[in-house]
Protein backbone atom coordinates (compact mmCIF):
# COMPACT_ATOMS: atom_id res chain seq x y z
CA UNK A 1 0.00 0.00 0.00
CA UNK A 2 1.32 3.04 -1.16
CA UNK A 3 0.08 6.54 0.85
CA UNK A 4 0.66 9.90 -0.77
CA UNK A 5 1.85 13.09 0.81
CA UNK A 6 -1.65 14.80 1.65
CA UNK A 7 -2.05 18.92 1.34
CA UNK A 8 -4.19 20.38 3.88
CA UNK A 9 -5.95 22.89 2.29
CA UNK A 10 -8.57 24.03 4.87
CA UNK A 11 -11.17 22.77 7.36
CA UNK A 12 -14.32 21.09 5.95
CA UNK A 13 -17.69 20.73 8.72
CA UNK A 14 -17.40 18.48 11.45
CA UNK A 15 -13.83 19.06 12.18
CA UNK A 16 -12.93 16.97 9.05
CA UNK A 17 -9.81 17.76 6.95
CA UNK A 18 -9.91 18.44 3.24
CA UNK A 19 -6.95 17.68 1.23
CA UNK A 20 -5.55 16.98 -2.18
CA UNK A 21 -3.17 14.57 -3.27
CA UNK A 22 0.54 15.56 -3.56
CA UNK A 23 3.17 13.14 -6.21
CA UNK A 24 5.19 11.90 -3.80
CA UNK A 25 4.94 8.77 -2.33
CA UNK A 26 5.86 6.88 1.34
CA UNK A 27 5.19 3.57 1.30
CA UNK A 28 3.52 1.67 4.10
CA UNK A 29 6.74 -0.92 4.26
CA UNK A 30 8.91 2.02 5.20
CA UNK A 31 7.52 2.28 8.40
CA UNK A 32 9.89 -0.68 10.22
CA UNK A 33 9.50 -1.98 14.25
CA UNK A 34 12.71 -0.99 16.29
CA UNK A 35 11.42 -2.13 19.36
CA UNK A 36 8.12 -3.00 21.34
CA UNK A 37 6.99 -2.69 24.96
CA UNK A 38 4.84 -5.63 26.09
CA UNK A 39 3.75 -3.55 29.88
CA UNK A 40 6.23 0.13 29.65
CA UNK A 41 4.18 3.08 28.14
CA UNK A 42 6.55 4.66 25.90
CA UNK A 43 6.56 8.26 25.22
CA UNK A 44 9.89 9.88 24.42
CA UNK A 45 12.47 8.93 21.63
CA UNK A 46 15.70 10.37 21.10
CA UNK A 47 18.97 9.92 18.58
CA UNK A 48 22.36 10.25 18.70
CA UNK A 49 24.47 11.19 16.24
CA UNK A 50 26.21 7.86 16.21
CA UNK A 51 22.54 6.12 16.27
CA UNK A 52 22.08 5.28 19.61
CA UNK A 53 18.55 5.06 20.67
CA UNK A 54 17.22 6.23 23.87
CA UNK A 55 13.32 5.65 25.05
CA UNK A 56 11.61 7.21 28.28
CA UNK A 57 8.59 5.52 29.94
CA UNK A 58 6.73 7.97 32.46
CA UNK A 59 5.32 6.49 35.70
CA UNK A 60 1.58 6.37 34.53
CA UNK A 61 0.70 2.59 36.26
CA UNK A 62 1.64 -0.03 38.08
CA UNK A 63 3.29 -2.02 35.52
CA UNK A 64 5.77 0.79 35.61
CA UNK A 65 9.89 0.33 36.59
CA UNK A 66 12.18 1.50 34.53
CA UNK A 67 12.01 5.12 33.79
CA UNK A 68 14.92 5.87 30.66
CA UNK A 69 16.19 3.02 28.71
CA UNK A 70 18.87 2.69 25.80
CA UNK A 71 17.68 0.22 23.03
CA UNK A 72 20.08 -2.63 22.55
CA UNK A 73 19.67 -4.92 19.81
CA UNK A 74 15.91 -4.55 20.34
CA UNK A 75 16.00 -4.77 24.09
CA UNK A 76 15.66 -2.07 26.58
CA UNK A 77 18.73 -1.48 29.27
CA UNK A 78 18.20 1.46 31.77
CA UNK A 79 19.87 4.26 31.02
CA UNK A 80 22.71 6.04 32.91
CA UNK A 81 22.45 2.91 35.15
CA UNK A 82 20.32 0.99 37.05
CA UNK A 83 20.84 2.76 39.49
CA UNK A 84 19.09 6.40 38.40
CA UNK A 85 16.10 3.83 37.45
CA UNK A 86 15.65 2.49 41.01
CA UNK A 87 12.91 4.34 43.70
CA UNK A 88 15.33 6.31 46.03
CA UNK A 89 15.69 10.25 46.85
CA UNK A 90 14.16 12.45 44.29
CA UNK A 91 16.96 14.92 43.24
CA UNK A 92 19.15 11.77 42.71
CA UNK A 93 16.54 9.38 41.11
CA UNK A 94 14.13 9.21 38.27
CA UNK A 95 10.38 10.16 39.74
CA UNK A 96 8.19 9.74 36.49
CA UNK A 97 10.25 11.24 33.28
CA UNK A 98 8.16 12.71 30.55
CA UNK A 99 11.01 13.40 27.50
CA UNK A 100 14.43 12.59 26.51
CA UNK A 101 16.41 14.78 23.75
CA UNK A 102 19.67 14.61 22.21
CA UNK A 103 21.11 18.02 21.48
CA UNK A 104 23.43 19.21 18.96
CA UNK A 105 27.00 18.62 20.80
CA UNK A 106 25.46 14.96 20.98
CA UNK A 107 24.70 15.43 24.99
CA UNK A 108 21.19 13.64 26.29
CA UNK A 109 18.84 15.83 28.52
CA UNK A 110 15.92 14.07 30.55
CA UNK A 111 13.11 15.61 31.73
CA UNK A 112 11.37 14.94 34.96
CA UNK A 113 7.83 16.50 35.90
CA UNK A 114 8.21 14.42 38.84
CA UNK A 115 4.18 13.64 38.86
CA UNK A 116 3.58 10.35 39.32
CA UNK A 117 0.11 9.53 37.72
CA UNK A 118 -0.27 12.57 36.39
CA UNK A 119 -1.23 13.83 39.97
CA UNK A 120 0.72 14.72 43.02
CA UNK A 121 4.21 16.44 42.43
CA UNK A 122 6.86 14.59 44.53
CA UNK A 123 8.99 17.45 46.43
CA UNK A 124 12.52 17.98 45.30
CA UNK A 125 11.47 15.86 42.18
CA UNK A 126 11.09 18.50 39.05
CA UNK A 127 14.42 18.30 37.34
CA UNK A 128 16.45 18.74 34.04
CA UNK A 129 19.22 16.21 33.52
CA UNK A 130 22.55 16.59 31.23
CA UNK A 131 24.14 13.11 30.71
CA UNK A 132 27.30 12.85 28.81
CA UNK A 133 27.26 9.73 26.07
CA UNK A 134 30.67 9.50 26.15
CA UNK A 135 30.79 8.53 30.10
CA UNK A 136 27.06 7.98 30.14
CA UNK A 137 27.48 9.91 33.35
CA UNK A 138 24.83 12.71 34.64
CA UNK A 139 27.03 15.66 34.57
CA UNK A 140 24.74 18.19 35.43
CA UNK A 141 21.29 18.18 37.49
CA UNK A 142 18.90 21.39 37.18
CA UNK A 143 16.55 21.37 39.75
CA UNK A 144 12.67 23.41 39.62
CA UNK A 145 11.39 25.22 42.62
CA UNK A 146 7.81 25.39 43.22
CA UNK A 147 8.10 28.78 41.24
CA UNK A 148 9.29 27.06 37.75
CA UNK A 149 7.26 23.82 38.56
CA UNK A 150 4.29 24.81 40.75
CA UNK A 151 1.30 22.37 41.63
CA UNK A 152 -0.35 21.08 38.97
CA UNK A 153 2.03 21.57 36.77
CA UNK A 154 3.29 18.81 33.89
CA UNK A 155 7.00 19.65 32.61
CA UNK A 156 6.50 17.68 29.37
CA UNK A 157 8.78 18.37 26.16
CA UNK A 158 12.35 20.19 25.90
CA UNK A 159 14.31 21.60 23.19
CA UNK A 160 17.78 23.07 23.88
CA UNK A 161 19.69 25.69 22.07
CA UNK A 162 23.76 25.17 23.21
CA UNK A 163 24.90 28.24 21.33
CA UNK A 164 22.70 30.53 23.81
CA UNK A 165 22.56 28.34 26.69
CA UNK A 166 19.03 28.22 27.35
CA UNK A 167 16.52 25.15 27.75
CA UNK A 168 12.95 25.53 26.36
CA UNK A 169 10.02 23.20 27.80
CA UNK A 170 6.60 22.79 27.91
CA UNK A 171 3.81 22.90 31.09
CA UNK A 172 1.18 20.95 29.75
CA UNK A 173 -0.24 20.96 32.74
CA UNK A 174 -1.43 24.14 33.52
CA UNK A 175 0.14 25.88 30.18
CA UNK A 176 3.27 28.03 29.94
CA UNK A 177 6.50 28.05 28.52
CA UNK A 178 9.49 27.65 30.85
CA UNK A 179 12.52 28.81 30.15
CA UNK A 180 15.95 27.87 31.73
CA UNK A 181 19.28 29.11 31.68
CA UNK A 182 21.65 25.87 31.65
CA UNK A 183 24.72 28.09 33.46
CA UNK A 184 22.79 29.64 36.22
CA UNK A 185 19.79 27.04 36.32
CA UNK A 186 17.64 30.16 36.78
CA UNK A 187 14.16 28.89 35.30
CA UNK A 188 11.84 31.61 33.85
CA UNK A 189 7.81 30.79 33.83
CA UNK A 190 6.55 32.58 30.34
CA UNK A 191 3.40 33.44 28.11
CA UNK A 192 1.47 31.74 31.48
CA UNK A 193 -1.72 33.33 31.40
CA UNK A 194 -1.54 33.52 27.47
CA UNK A 195 -4.10 31.20 25.27
CA UNK A 196 -1.18 30.08 22.88
CA UNK A 197 -0.42 27.84 25.72
CA UNK A 198 -3.79 26.53 26.84
CA UNK A 199 -6.47 24.02 26.03
CA UNK A 200 -9.16 24.95 22.95
CA UNK A 201 -12.04 25.89 24.28
CA UNK A 202 -14.67 23.19 22.96
CA UNK A 203 -12.36 21.50 22.17
CA UNK A 204 -13.15 17.43 21.60
CA UNK A 205 -10.61 14.95 20.50
CA UNK A 206 -11.62 11.60 18.89
CA UNK A 207 -9.22 9.24 18.16
CA UNK A 208 -9.91 6.64 15.34
CA UNK A 209 -13.52 8.63 15.18
CA UNK A 210 -14.17 7.57 18.66
CA UNK A 211 -14.27 10.59 21.82
CA UNK A 212 -12.31 10.72 23.90
CA UNK A 213 -13.71 11.76 27.65
CA UNK A 214 -11.50 11.19 31.07
CA UNK A 215 -12.76 9.30 33.73
CA UNK A 216 -12.08 11.46 35.89
CA UNK A 217 -13.75 14.62 35.25
CA UNK A 218 -16.61 13.50 32.94
CA UNK A 219 -15.38 15.32 30.43
CA UNK A 220 -13.05 15.58 26.96
CA UNK A 221 -9.51 15.73 28.23
CA UNK A 222 -7.74 19.39 28.95
CA UNK A 223 -4.05 19.39 27.95
CA UNK A 224 -2.26 22.32 27.56
CA UNK A 225 1.22 23.53 25.64
CA UNK A 226 2.69 19.90 24.79
CA UNK A 227 4.77 19.84 21.39
CA UNK A 228 7.34 21.87 20.77
CA UNK A 229 10.42 22.65 17.87
CA UNK A 230 12.62 24.56 17.80
CA UNK A 231 13.77 25.41 14.21
CA UNK A 232 17.45 24.78 12.69
CA UNK A 233 18.11 27.98 13.33
CA UNK A 234 17.52 28.80 16.29
CA UNK A 235 15.38 32.19 15.42
CA UNK A 236 11.71 30.55 16.20
CA UNK A 237 10.11 28.34 19.04
CA UNK A 238 6.92 26.50 17.85
CA UNK A 239 4.53 25.16 20.13
CA UNK A 240 0.90 23.68 20.34
CA UNK A 241 -1.94 22.60 22.67
CA UNK A 242 -2.86 19.03 22.41
CA UNK A 243 -6.18 19.60 22.34
CA UNK A 244 -6.41 22.28 20.08
CA UNK A 245 -6.28 22.88 16.36
CA UNK A 246 -3.61 25.78 16.42
CA UNK A 247 0.35 26.51 16.12
CA UNK A 248 1.93 28.95 17.62
CA UNK A 249 5.66 30.29 17.29
CA UNK A 250 7.50 33.00 18.91
CA UNK A 251 10.82 33.88 18.35
CA UNK A 252 13.58 33.15 20.81
CA UNK A 253 15.51 36.28 21.11
CA UNK A 254 12.48 37.73 22.83
CA UNK A 255 11.83 34.37 25.18
CA UNK A 256 15.70 35.31 25.86
CA UNK A 257 15.15 39.05 26.64
CA UNK A 258 13.75 38.56 30.52
CA UNK A 259 13.38 42.85 30.27
CA UNK A 260 10.35 42.49 28.20
CA UNK A 261 7.27 42.73 30.88
CA UNK A 262 4.05 40.19 30.17
CA UNK A 263 1.99 41.74 27.81
CA UNK A 264 5.07 43.16 25.47
CA UNK A 265 5.40 39.51 25.56
CA UNK A 266 2.37 37.98 25.01
CA UNK A 267 2.29 40.39 21.70
CA UNK A 268 4.95 38.58 19.92
CA UNK A 269 3.28 35.31 19.77
CA UNK A 270 2.44 34.51 16.00
CA UNK A 271 -0.46 32.43 14.88
CA UNK A 272 1.14 30.06 12.45
CA UNK A 273 -1.91 27.91 11.06
CA UNK A 274 -4.70 25.42 12.22
CA UNK A 275 -2.99 21.57 12.28
CA UNK A 276 -4.72 17.88 13.19
CA UNK A 277 -4.10 17.61 17.38
CA UNK A 278 -0.59 16.75 17.80
CA UNK A 279 1.36 15.20 20.29
CA UNK A 280 4.87 15.22 19.39
CA UNK A 281 6.54 17.87 17.26
CA UNK A 282 10.51 17.93 15.17
CA UNK A 283 12.08 20.62 13.24
CA UNK A 284 12.86 19.57 9.91
CA UNK A 285 14.75 21.30 7.03
CA UNK A 286 14.33 24.75 5.44
CA UNK A 287 12.11 25.94 8.50
CA UNK A 288 10.04 22.95 7.92
CA UNK A 289 8.02 21.40 11.40
CA UNK A 290 6.52 17.97 11.33
CA UNK A 291 3.83 16.85 14.12
CA UNK A 292 1.88 13.56 14.86
CA UNK A 293 -1.93 13.82 14.20
CA UNK A 294 -2.80 11.52 16.90
CA UNK A 295 -6.66 11.30 16.15
CA UNK A 296 -5.21 9.72 12.70
CA UNK A 297 -2.54 7.98 13.44
CA UNK A 298 -0.02 10.29 10.81
CA UNK A 299 2.42 12.45 10.46
CA UNK A 300 1.95 15.59 9.32
CA UNK A 301 4.27 18.69 7.86
CA UNK A 302 4.29 22.22 7.93
CA UNK A 303 5.91 23.88 4.89
CA UNK A 304 6.85 27.61 6.16
CA UNK A 305 7.30 28.71 2.27
CA UNK A 306 3.93 27.94 1.29
CA UNK A 307 2.09 27.78 4.46
CA UNK A 308 0.68 24.52 4.15
CA UNK A 309 0.25 21.25 5.97
CA UNK A 310 1.23 17.84 4.40
CA UNK A 311 0.27 14.79 5.44
CA UNK A 312 3.66 12.69 5.10
CA UNK A 313 2.36 9.23 6.33
CA UNK A 314 -0.71 7.32 7.64
CA UNK A 315 -0.85 4.09 9.20
CA UNK A 316 -3.18 2.07 11.79
CA UNK A 317 -0.12 0.68 13.52
CA UNK A 318 0.84 4.35 14.74
CA UNK A 319 -1.69 4.12 18.08
CA UNK A 320 -1.30 7.83 19.37
CA UNK A 321 2.05 8.96 17.81
CA UNK A 322 3.57 10.44 20.10
CA UNK A 323 7.09 12.05 20.06
CA UNK A 324 9.26 12.29 17.00
CA UNK A 325 12.83 12.51 16.96
CA UNK A 326 15.92 11.92 13.97
CA UNK A 327 18.13 9.20 13.13
CA UNK A 328 21.53 9.72 11.41
CA UNK A 329 20.28 8.54 8.39
CA UNK A 330 17.19 10.96 8.44
CA UNK A 331 14.92 8.11 9.16
CA UNK A 332 11.90 9.56 11.70
CA UNK A 333 11.14 7.70 14.95
CA UNK A 334 8.19 7.54 16.62
CA UNK A 335 6.96 6.45 19.31
CA UNK A 336 3.28 4.75 19.67
CA UNK A 337 2.19 4.96 23.51
CA UNK A 338 -1.61 4.35 22.96
CA UNK A 339 -2.56 7.29 25.54
CA UNK A 340 -6.18 6.69 23.97
CA UNK A 341 -6.18 2.73 25.70
CA UNK A 342 -5.55 3.99 29.25
CA UNK A 343 -8.02 3.15 31.70
CA UNK A 344 -8.34 6.93 31.97
CA UNK A 345 -10.20 6.97 28.64
CA UNK A 346 -11.91 3.79 29.51
CA UNK A 347 -14.09 2.86 32.17
CA UNK A 348 -11.19 2.78 34.17
CA UNK A 349 -9.88 -0.37 32.51
CA UNK A 350 -6.82 -0.73 30.22
CA UNK A 351 -8.10 -1.36 26.59
CA UNK A 352 -4.62 -1.86 25.17
CA UNK A 353 -4.30 -5.10 23.00
CA UNK A 354 -0.57 -4.78 21.88
CA UNK A 355 2.62 -4.00 23.26
CA UNK A 356 3.99 -0.44 22.80
CA UNK A 357 5.86 0.34 19.94
CA UNK A 358 8.63 2.35 18.85
CA UNK A 359 8.80 2.87 15.09
CA UNK A 360 11.20 4.26 12.18
CA UNK A 361 9.81 5.81 9.02
CA UNK A 362 12.23 5.84 6.30
CA UNK A 363 11.30 8.98 4.12
CA UNK A 364 12.17 9.89 0.44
Amino acid sequence: MNLKFLRVTGLCMAGMWQVTANSAQVAAGNLEEVASFPSQQVTGVTVSKEGRVFVNFPDWSDDHTVSVAEIVDGKQKPYPNEEWNKPGAPGTHFVCVQSVYVDDTNALWVLDPAAPKMKEIVKSGPKLLKVDLATNKVVQTIAFDEEAAPEKSYLNDVRVDTKAGIAFITDSGLGAVVVVNLKSGKARRLLREHPSTKAEAGFKLAVDGRELVDQGTKEPPKINSDGIALDFNREYLYYHALTGRTLYRIKTEYLKDASLGEKELDAKVETVIQTPAPDGMMEGENGTVYLTDIESGAIVRFDPASKSIDRVFQDKRLQWPDTLAWGPDKSLYITASQIENMPRFNGGKSARKEPYKLFKLRLP
